[in-house]
Parts: structure tokens; sequence; C-alpha cells
């Protein structure tokens, strides 16, 4: 059997706490239950993460690292801002549509009331750093000369209400005999709904 590498660990516990926060919740996991997913003992486990606050932590972390580059570029230069909005639409509501992230906003909402710190680090960590990307987009549309809006900043929040709720859609109703959502339509059809109140005529 080939030796497990410390990277190869750390990205098994992630995965483990993935698949028990998104089945369990945030109360109802165990960091005994994780462990025992990755084939470690607690006391290993507890080593790499001292909690299961630092490992709802790292899960959040993770998707802004690994996603964040691939929905917008640091640089909007002289690039289409309504090319540029259709794609970050498109990316994040199927990456946050999935069953690998849809976990995370339907965890917030159903306890973050109980756990605010959980709710309070997804806020400043994921929310913040999408939110302020999307306003900077449509303020780069509207030097482009592309959009007209008169609140760029309550623009991007509506730009995300639609990818909350395709995540909590597929995430809480599904799950109880709501009719499948087409997440790549449902996309198509926020990005035009979005565009239609941002372009210039």
């Amino acid at each position: 059997m080939p030796r497990v590498t410390p990277a190869d660990r750390r990205n098994r516990i992630l995965e483990a706490a993935r698949e028990e926060f998104a089945e369990r919740g945030f109360a109802a996991s165990r960091m005994e239950d994780m462990a025992k997913r990755v084939g470690i003992s607690r006391a290993a486990l507890y080593l790499a993460f001292d909690s299961k606050e630092a490992l709802f932590h790292a899960l959040v972390s993770e998707v802004i690292t690994e996603v964040m580059p691939k929905l917008l570029p640091d640089n909007y230069g002289t690039l289409p801002a309504a090319a540029l909005l259709r794609g970050f639409i498109r990316i994040a509501m199927t990456r946050m549509a999935s069953p690998e992230t849809a976990f995370l906003p339907r965890l917030i909402v159903g306890e973050g009331r109980n756990f605010p710190e959980l709710a309070r680090f997804y806020h400043e960590t994921a929310l913040i750093c999408v939110l302020g990307a999307v306003e900077r987009l449509i303020i780069h549309g509207i030097g482009r000369g592309e959009f007209v809006c008169a609140d760029p900043k309550m623009a991007s929040r509506t730009v995300a209400s639609g990818i909350i709720f395709a995540a909590l859609w597929r995430g809480v109703f599904e799950p109880v005999g709501a009719e499948p959502m087409d997440v790549d339509w449902m996309a198509e059809c926020h990005a035009e709904v979005i565009l239609a109140g941002l372009k210039k005529v």
C-alpha cells in the first residue's frame, strides 16, 4: 500500500468533514466519526485540526481559494463586463449547487443562529469576497459604458441571491421531493434577468 503523505491525509480529512457536515449538519457531526471515515485515530485527527470549527473554516477557505480564480480574473482590464458576469453566474451557480458545496449555505441558514461564529466566518471569508468581486465587476461595466446601475453594492447582492437560491433548492428542497432544478438553465435565466436590468439602453 502506498504511503499516505501529510497532504493526502489533510485532503482525506477535509473530504470526511464535508461528508459529515453534509449528512448530519454541524451540531450532530462528531470528530470521531470523521476519523473513522479517514481510517485514523481521533487523536491523529485532533493533531491535524483541533476542532469542528477549524474543519469548517478550512472547508470554506478551500472553496474560496479554489473557486475564486475560476469565477473572475484579478484584473478585468478591457474585458466585456456582460460576458464576465454571465460566466461568473454560470460557474458560481454550478459550483454552489453541487453536492460538494451546497451544504455550506444550508448549514449556515439552518445552524447559524446557534453557531454565530461560523456564520460570521462564512460572511467575512466567503460572502464579502464574492460580493466585492461582483460589485467591482459592475463598476467596471459602468466605466465601460455597458451598464447603468445606481447602487452596485446592492446589485451585487441581487446577483448572489439567485446563486444562493439554487444551492438551497438543491440542498434542502430536492431531497424532500421538490422538482429537480436544471442548474445550467437556471444560471442562464438568472444571468439574462440581471443583465437586462444592468445593460445601458
